[in-house]
């Protein structure tokens, strides 16, 4: 998830599911617009939102890759013992 600041009266702040972002504009406010066609007026800039985008993509490729390395590595008798 990624943390954001809705745009109004008071800026509340929630948190976003990247994998619902469908576009990000300047219109001069920044407007994210989902995949389920609802929009979101934030204070961040397009730049911040996409970042965090990015960021967050990356973590989740990082883990997934540190995962698999992981299972792809063989196992020694000892290493068998301490995992059961």
């Amino acid at each position: 998830m990624i943390r954001l600041h809705r745009l109004g009266g008071e800026s509340h702040e929630f948190d976003l599911n990247p994998d619902l972002v469908l576009t990000v504009e300047s219109t001069p406010d920044t407007v994210v617009t989902l995949t389920t066609g609802s929009k979101l007026v934030v204070a961040e800039s397009p730049d911040s939102v996409t970042a965090a985008v990015r960021e967050w993509r990356v973590g989740i490729l990082e883990r997934a890759l540190k995962r698999n390395h992981r299972a792809e590595a063989p196992l020694h008798a000892a290493d068998y013992l301490t995992e059961n």
